[in-house]
């Protein structure tokens, strides 16, 4: 009996040490890389007029180093995944985001107040123009979340989504 509750003990300290010292080297647990954690969750998401736009699944993946958006769209075949991170060497967080459309868009930014805002690189349009696109997602007190992507050319900024994200049940 004295065996078995000494090999107890012993196990639950080797236990709770290699427990303490994994969380002493957890990499991605400062404040920093819970900023967008407010996205995490199964979403409906609806257009302004409160149709029905799609659904995301975000998930933090990678020993919760990389939040991951998979988007499927109302329409028909067409969906996207993101990869988010907190970049510690710039201060800043990045998104990649790749479609099954073969696009991608690359952005960075910081969490303002309830606000995460990411924006690209200005890029040039077929015009000429220079321009660049701007996406906040904004934590409401109710829960939800509007995620609002705009172009911007010049002063003129135009809506490429607006959406409202609330938790499926």
């Amino acid at each position: 009996m004295m065996r078995s509750t000494f090999i107890v003990l012993i196990l639950s300290l080797v236990f709770n040490s290699s427990w303490a010292q994994a969380e002493d080297n957890c990499a991605c647990c400062e404040d920093q890389h819970r900023q967008f954690d407010f996205w995490l969750g199964k979403w409906k998401v609806t257009n302004p007029d409160g149709s029905f736009a799609g659904k995301n699944e975000i998930m933090k993946i990678q020993d919760s180093c990389v939040i991951q958006e998979n988007w499927t769209s109302a329409q028909s075949g067409y969906t996207g995944t993101s990869y988010n991170f907190y970049n510690s060497s710039t201060d800043l967080w990045e998104q990649l985001w790749i479609d099954n459309q073969g696009q991608s868009l690359h952005m960075s930014g910081k969490r303002i107040a309830n606000k995460m805002v990411l924006k690209t690189d200005d890029l040039t349009n077929e015009k000429g123009r220079s321009f660049f696109h701007r996406i906040s997602w904004t934590k409401n007190e109710d829960g939800s979340v509007r995620q609002l992507w705009e172009t911007v050319t010049g002063t003129e900024v135009t809506v490429a989504f607006d959406g409202l994200y609330k938790k499926e049940e």
